[in-house]
C-alpha cells in the first residue's frame, strides 16, 4: 500500500486541458454542422414539392425564405449554392467556413454536395 498513490496532479490538469480542449472544438464544429444538415433538408423539402420547370431565381428566392425562417441566417443562399435547370433542377452546394479557434489558428470547414430533383423525389 505504501507504493500505491494514485493520480497525480500533474495527470488532472494534463487531462482536464485536454477535456476543454475538445470541448473549444466540438463547440466551434457543432454550429455550422446543424446549420448545414439544415440547409441541405430544406433543399431536398423544396426540390420534392417543387415543379420541374421552376426558374433557378424562383428556387433560390424560396430557399433564402426557407433558411430565413429556420435562424440560418450567416448563410446566404445564393453565395453557397449554384441552380440550374437544364435536364430538371439541378442544385450544387460548395462553400467553406472559416471560425477562429486558438490564437491564430481557425478551423476550417468545407461543405460540396449536388442534388438532382429527380434523384430526390425518387426517393
Amino acid at each position: 500500500m505504501r507504493h500505491q498513490r494514485g493520480t497525480s496532479y500533474i495527470a488532472i490538469l494534463i487531462a482536464v486541458i485536454g477535456f476543454a480542449f475538445l470541448a473549444k472544438a466540438l463547440i466551434a464544429v457543432w454550429g455550422p454542422y446543424v446549420d448545414d444538415r439544415l440547409v441541405n433538408s430544406e433543399i431536398e423539402a423544396l426540390m420534392k414539392s417543387s415543379p420541374k420547370n421552376i426558374a433557378p431565381s424562383k428556387f433560390e428566392s424560396q430557399m433564402s425564405q426557407r433558411l430565413d425562417m429556420n435562424g440560418v441566417r450567416d448563410l446566404n443562399f445564393k453565395d453557397i449554392a449554384q441552380v440550374t435547370n437544364v435536364d430538371g433542377l439541378q442544385v450544387k452546394k460548395d462553400y467553406e467556413i472559416r471560425k477562429p479557434f486558438l490564437l491564430n489558428i481557425d478551423i476550417v470547414l468545407k461543405f460540396e454536395k449536388s442534388f438532382d430533383q429527380s434523384s430526390v423525389q425518387a426517393k
